[in-house]
């Protein structure tokens, strides 16, 4: 092999690895984060805080998964957050016309006396179009952001169904139950009857 070709393979090597290291990696949305500064939209929406890691064992489905905050930021531990208490978790994205409607419902429900806690998820759409319509709407839910993309971690543990809304109840001993009837609840009855119908 003559010293040119040497060369001559050597950059062809390199030249093909630098274009796998930059080719953009498809398909995984489990690392999406909010981007830009949310500082004011997080004011505008003032939502309540995460829930806090409990000291039970984690919801076994959700063990290990992890979400941003969207109040905050602060990475949330979604399997220790919902452990050792009935929860409602709702999935919600910004576009999505019931969710809009659903949202204050849920936002009416868990002021309540007797109610579950209520955690929002927002999917596939971004972070700032979450808090807006948050604001908007004066729903201030804690919830976390599960990235703008097709799927996030916590999605992929629950086995979301493409189309939005989707509730679930977290029981106290830690089982994830799919609400299917009603898919979005248009009245704090409907949530109340769902969540007794799931537990």
């Amino acid at each position: 092999m003559t010293r040119v070709t040497k060369f001559a393979l050597a950059a062809a090597v390199l030249a093909v690895a630098l274009i796998v290291a930059l080719l953009p990696r498809g398909g995984d949305d489990t690392a999406a984060k909010p981007s830009g500064d949310l500082a004011p939209a997080r004011s505008a929406a003032a939502l309540q805080p995460c829930p806090a890691p409990a000291a039970a064992r984690p919801v076994k489905q959700l063990e290990g998964v992890t979400a941003d905050c969207l109040g905050d930021g602060v990475r949330v531990d979604v399997g220790q957050a919902l452990a050792g208490a009935p929860a409602l978790v709702n999935v919600w994205a910004s576009w999505c016309e019931p969710c809009r409607t659903e949202l204050p419902v849920l936002q009416e429900y868990a002021k309540q006396p007797g109610a579950v806690r209520v955690l929002g998820v927002q999917v596939q759409s971004p972070a700032e179009d979450g808090l807006d319509l948050l604001a908007k709407l004066g729903v201030h839910l804690p919830s976390v952001f599960d990235g703008d993309g097709r799927s996030g971690p916590v999605r992929t543990a629950l086995k979301v169904p493409s189309s939005l809304p989707a509730s679930y109840l977290v029981t106290a001993g830690g089982e994830v139950r799919f609400i299917a009837n009603p898919r979005s609840f248009v009245n704090t009855d409907q949530v109340r009857a769902a969540v007794e119908g799931a537990s």
